[in-house]
């Protein structure tokens, strides 16, 4: 066997290796491992499960990755959008996490989501997703008198999605039984969908 052949035949196997474990979720596995044997990254808002779309996913470091059906090459991919927000979200004096969540389900959409992460005994419980909006400009996001607040730009009623986000929007959320819900204001007053 020739050195060009042996180098031929090591690189195929590397690839074929590749394609293996990026195929079976092997970067997905190796989170979830992580997470399940180190306590210190499980008191991290970027290490918990949220409901997005009424689907659990879990993050870990901030992002997860799933695919978009089985056995398909798209993924979604979901991940944490800027750094986390602190604040008590339910009145126990503990710091609870505001967080903006992006999900890429694998077609032309980038949409938006607002989260929060419950400090239970240490261990940040994820909630709900509200969503924002597809192609938004997220700002900030705050967490005051016990309202997590996200600031955004979205389009005007009728633009199309090639405009650029210039319409300022603010989303008002509370924690009611361990879920979030919007509200219209800082006083908590129910919003009207």
């Amino acid at each position: 066997m020739t050195k060009k052949s042996s180098s031929l035949i090591l690189i195929a196997v590397i690839f074929l290796l590749a394609i293996w474990y990026f195929g079976h979720g092997g970067v997905s596995t190796k989170n979830i491992e992580a997470l399940n044997g180190n306590a210190s990254i499980k008191n991290d808002p970027l290490n918990a499960t949220y409901q997005i779309n009424e689907t659990p996913t879990l993050f870990v470091n901030g992002r997860a990755e799933t695919e978009a059906a089985p056995g398909s090459a798209t993924k979604i991919v979901d991940q944490v959008f800027g750094e986390p927000v602190y604040g008590d979200l339910n009145g126990d004096g503990v710091l609870d996490a505001g967080l903006i969540l992006v999900d890429q389900p694998g077609g032309t959409g980038t949409f938006y989501y607002l989260a929060a992460a419950i400090n239970q005994n240490g261990n940040y419980v994820g909630t709900n997703a509200i969503l924002l909006g597809d192609r938004i400009a997220p700002q900030n996001i705050e967490i005051r008198s016990g309202t997590l607040i996200a600031n955004y730009a979205d389009r005007n009623p009728g633009e199309p999605f090639s405009t650029q986000p210039s319409m300022g929007k603010s989303l008002y959320a509370r924690l009611s039984n361990n879920q979030l819900v919007k509200v219209e204001n800082i006083q908590g007053t129910p919003a009207l969908d």
